[in-house]
């Protein structure tokens, strides 16, 4: 594939990046990532402890995972909310960019709940894989030594979209590993496409390598958790199938008798992992996941998972403190954690696959709105985290866009908005589709794309991507040199607010979009096209400033005096150098921000108290100096730690009382990473990090 190669350096390059403070999120958080995969196997707490209620999938939707530990005969639960065994005290939590790591401590007991995702995404092969480590690491903390069991539940309903599906499971085994496995009867492979859904085709498989006293079994929830209670052995009877989980909810279970425990740790894992067999439908083509593109089968994956976790959790320990290390440095404290706790939540919006030639595909999914997938001005917001770390996974999502829009499916001369509702991208669903001019968004995604084509050649160090389709990229900006700047009653990306005419921050879009174009025809040695363009993006950009104009700040729209708006848009024009408007334009912005930044944050304008994630951190990124910066983003580091609505991390939320306004586990959340392309040489050396490969 041309998204890796075969080169053997590790990702411990990026630890000799920065090690300045290298700290997790410890602090609240709206919700706290588990096994965060991919849109449909995406498992989260929703509570400030593990034993708070059940863990849940992204939707809100009940996907329960269960621990417990025996000391002594005493059964306490380290995760799910079953009444019938008293939690053990949490003491900690601590968020990574690829770990989740909860302590625990009592009846003499230290227990360590570790979920382990190494979502690397300069290794896409293991990012692409569905799977998580779970492991326990248990030691006495009194000086005596303990009789300790451990026990783990995984519940059917990770592989159904309700509870009235049936399902079927069994057991099989991968070299030394115990495989339970366990599905729908029918097996609709993807036959569904929506927002508030769950997968209900493929396996759950929990993988158990052999270790000392492990023993698995599916079992009976009930049965499971009162043998649990009671100190009994676990069911060995079969347990009736096909069976719906509203009926004695099936669990994959396992567990560990550690015998006596002493000071020394004792560790166990187990691997939590998802075999959808085709995981998206593009053009009427199933695809299957990326790591699967080359024939190979989930039982070899298995087995190679299992063999890598060493130099995996060496290579994504050194990843998280490299990368912790830098945001710090790039943002302060309060940045870091933010962008900490976006990370995995981001790349889980999106599956890779890989098409029959073995390109890869990236495929997001609008989370938590109308499920599109592909969302152009999704992507846009997004893009910061892949331009940072890998590129190449940026042209991925993309490419499905740009090779829909080439087709005669696609009529317009600006671009689409997305390429169907996930998993099924058959074609623009948006609008009422490719033939309906209602709700289109010329200038919004013809914007969106101009930009971040040039942002990849600014990462990439070319312009060869956009050489490949560059006839369409000449054809919307033509059409946004005419139409794009004093756009017409029409939507951008903030869709929520409703349509609007001679919209400010989407006329900044279209100028900057050319300015793009302009840099990207000369690195092609366009020169001609390039002045050209360059031209008009000056030009249009000196009339948007007489036409923006309104006193000490910049209107929302040009006809509506006495109004304003976040004109987050601007980022791009310092990140790129395009130098489109003068430095004061940036200047007066965040003075005119700092006046009205709320409790939790600056509202997206003046017509409402709600803001946007996203954009506060690009408009932030806009101060030009650290201490501006740092004023603007202390409002959103104080939304995660005090916001009331316990969901994975939302993007529309309310400034005056952190409720969340809409959305939750969006992609977008990845734009907080944009304060790192600020830096030329933070960008350079994230970016150009080799494309490896695990061993």
């Amino acid at each position: 594939m041309r998204l890796r190669n075969c080169s053997l350096l590790s990702l411990l390059i990026p630890a000799a990046i920065g090690v300045f403070a290298q700290q997790p999120v410890t602090v609240r958080t709206p919700a706290t990532p588990l096994v965060v995969q991919n849109p449909y196997f995406s498992i989260w707490s929703f509570n400030d402890h593990l034993t708070g209620g059940p863990t849940r999938h992204w939707t809100g939707t009940e996907q329960q995972l269960l621990g417990s530990i025996r000391i002594d005969g005493k059964t306490l639960r380290f995760m799910g909310n079953d009444s019938r065994l008293p939690p053990i005290p949490q003491l900690r939590r601590a968020i990574w960019p690829t770990r989740t790591i909860y302590d625990f401590e009592g009846s003499g007991i230290h227990l360590t709940a570790t979920f382990f995702t190494p979502a690397l995404p300069q290794d896409p092969a293991v990012l692409s894989r569905p799977l998580t480590y779970l492991s326990w690491t248990v030691h006495s903390v009194d000086g005596r030594p303990h009789s300790v069991r451990l026990a783990f539940g995984a519940s059917a309903m990770l592989a159904v979209n309700d509870e009235q599906e049936p399902v079927v499971w069994g057991t099989n085994h991968v070299g030394d590993m115990t495989v339970l496995h366990i599905g729908t009867n029918r097996q609709p492979v993807l036959a569904k496409a929506g927002d508030n859904l769950r997968i209900d085709w493929g396996w759950a498989d929990l993988a158990v390598p052999l270790q000392p006293g492990m023993a698995t079994e599916t079992v009976d929830w009930n049965e499971f958790a009162k043998d649990e209670a009671t100190g009994t052995s676990a069911p060995s009877d079969d347990i009736a199938m096909p069976r719906a989980p509203r009926v004695d909810l099936p669990v994959m279970a396992v567990f560990f008798d550690l015998g006596s425990v002493s000071a020394t740790p004792v560790t166990r894992t187990t691997m939590l992992a998802y075999d959808d067999r085709e995981a998206v439908e593009y053009l009427h083509r199933q695809m299957p996941d990326d790591w699967a593109g080359s024939g190979q089968t989930m039982a070899q994956m298995l087995e190679q998972a299992e063999h890598q976790e060493p130099a995996l959790l060496a290579r994504s320990k050194a990843f998280d403190h490299a990368l912790a290390s830098d945001l710090e440095t790039a943002g302060g404290s309060d940045y870091a954690q933010l962008a900490i706790l976006a990370y995995r939540q981001s790349l889980a919006a999106a599956t890779l696959v890989s098409d029959v030639d073995g390109t890869p595909l990236l495929f997001s999914k609008e989370n938590s709105s109308n499920g599109c997938t592909d969302t152009v001005d999704v992507t846009y917001p997004a893009a910061p985290l892949l331009l940072l770390l890998n590129p190449r996974l940026l042209e991925a999502e993309l490419r499905p866009v740009l090779e829909y829009a080439r087709l005669p499916l696609w009529p317009w001369p600006f671009a689409p908005h997305d390429v169907g509702t996930y998993p099924l991208a058959n074609g623009q669903v948006y609008g009422g589709g490719p033939t309906s001019e209602v709700d289109q968004m010329p200038v919004e995604e013809s914007g969106n794309l101009l930009i971040l084509f040039d942002a990849i050649a600014h990462a990439e160090g070319n312009a060869n991507f956009a050489a490949s389709y560059w006839p369409m990229l000449s054809r919307w900006a033509t059409w946004l040199r005419a139409n794009g700047l004093d756009p017409e009653n029409q939507l951008s990306t903030d869709d929520f607010t409703g349509h609007l005419a001679h919209n400010a921050n989407l006329s900044l879009k279209a100028i900057l979009a050319l300015g793009s174009y302009a840099q990207l025809a000369e690195m092609l040695h366009k020169h001609d096209e390039a002045e050209s363009y360059r031209r008009s993006a000056q030009e249009m950009a000196a009339e948007w400033i007489r036409m923006a104009a309104d006193g000490d700040h910049t209107r929302l729209a040009f006809n509506l005096p006495g109004t304003w708006s976040e004109k987050y848009n601007l980022v791009w024009d310092r990140i790129l150098g395009l130098n489109l408007f003068p430095p004061t334009l940036a200047q007066q912005e965040i003075s005119f921000y700092l006046k009205h930044n709320n409790v939790f944050g600056v509202p997206l304008d003046n017509r409402h108290s709600y803001t946007k994630l996203d954009w506060e951190l690009w408009s932030a990124t806009l101060a030009s100096n650290q201490q501006q910066f740092e004023q603007l983003v202390a409002p959103a580091y104080r939304f995660i730690t005090q916001t009331p609505t316990h969901v994975p991390l939302s993007d529309w939320y309310d400034t005056l009382n952190g409720a969340q306004a809409g959305f939750q586990a969006r992609s977008v959340v990845g734009g907080v990473f944009i304060k790192m392309l600020a830096d030329p040489a933070m960008w350079k050396k994230w970016a150009s990090a080799p494309i490896t490969q695990a061993p």
